[in-house]
C-alpha cells in the first residue's frame, strides 16, 4: 500500500499541475479538456499497487513534475521576452494596452485595432 509521504507528495504533484495548466493554459471552457485528462490520468492511476509497480508510478509522478516545470518555465522565458522587447509579437498585448487606455477616457479603438 502506498505511504503517507507518497500519497502527499502525488497530492502536491498533482495540484502544482492543476494550477500551472489553470494558469498558463487557462479556465475557459474550450480549454477545459487539459484538466480533465489529468484528472482522469490520476484518478486513473491511482489504484494501482504500490510494491507492484514502484517504478511505474515515479515515472508518472515525475512526468507531472517535468511538464508543471515545463509550463512554468516557458511562460517565464515569454514574460522574460516581452520584459525586454525581444522579436516577439507583441501585437495581442498591445491591442489590450490601447483599449484599456481608451476605455479609461471613455473612448474605444478604430475597427482597424479590434480583433
Amino acid at each position: 500500500m502506498w505511504s503517507s509521504e507518497s500519497v502527499r507528495a502525488t497530492i502536491m504533484v498533482y495540484r502544482n499541475l492543476l494550477k500551472a495548466v489553470e494558469k498558463h493554459i487557462g479556465k475557459e471552457e474550450h480549454w477545459v479538456h487539459f484538466t480533465d485528462f489529468i484528472r482522469e490520468e490520476f484518478r486513473k492511476n491511482r489504484n494501482l499497487e504500490y510494491p507492484k509497480d514502484p517504478s511505474f508510478i515515479q515515472l508518472r509522478i515525475k512526468v507531472a513534475q517535468n511538464y508543471t516545470y515545463l509550463l512554468n518555465s516557458v511562460h517565464h522565458h515569454k514574460d522574460l521576452l516581452f520584459s525586454y522587447n525581444i522579436a516577439v509579437d507583441r501585437s495581442n498585448e498591445m491591442t489590450k494596452v490601447l483599449g484599456k487606455s481608451a476605455a479609461s477616457v471613455g473612448l474605444r479603438l478604430p475597427d482597424v485595432y479590434q480583433s
